[in-house]
């Protein structure tokens, strides 16, 4: 007889990299680990990651998404401290006005060579990987 396995696999997660203008949209966290990060989170079971994009940036920055297009997956074991996450990061253009709900206690549009901090999570590599990508970092 043969033991069982037990597989954890990561969990899966999308973030938004929201561009109004020539800058970013960063949300100060309401929930642990606080500070500045992307909009996002987990995708719902059922839900394409696509979709989950949507749904997260409506719900924390009430704004929809035009031309998304997705940028890179993320997956370094520890980048969330909570557990082991990857994540689909997303490059959109935001539609309509900009305000803070849900898990964001606080929303600003950000110069993104020059973001609040701290950011959580692996945000600054991304927001460092989106400079590099679109020829602007200093």
């Amino acid at each position: 007889m043969s033991e069982e396995k037990t597989y954890h696999n990561p969990v899966p997660t999308v973030d938004i990299i929201i561009e109004i203008d020539s800058r970013i949209v960063l949300i100060e966290r309401r929930n642990p680990p606080h500070g500045w990060a992307l909009p996002g989170g987990f995708v719902d079971y059922g839900e394409s990651v696509e979709t989950a994009a949507r749904r997260e940036a409506m719900e924390e920055t009430g704004l929809e998404l035009d031309d998304l297009r997705q940028f890179h997956v993320y997956s370094e074991p520890d980048r969330d401290p909570r557990q082991h996450t990857l994540s689909v990061v997303f490059i959109a253009r935001g539609v309509g006005t900009p305000t803070a709900s849900d898990d964001a206690a606080n929303l600003r549009l950000a110069d993104p060579d020059d973001p609040p901090t701290p950011l959580c999570f692996d945000h600054a590599q991304i927001i460092g990987d989106y400079l590099r990508h679109r020829g602007g970092a200093r």
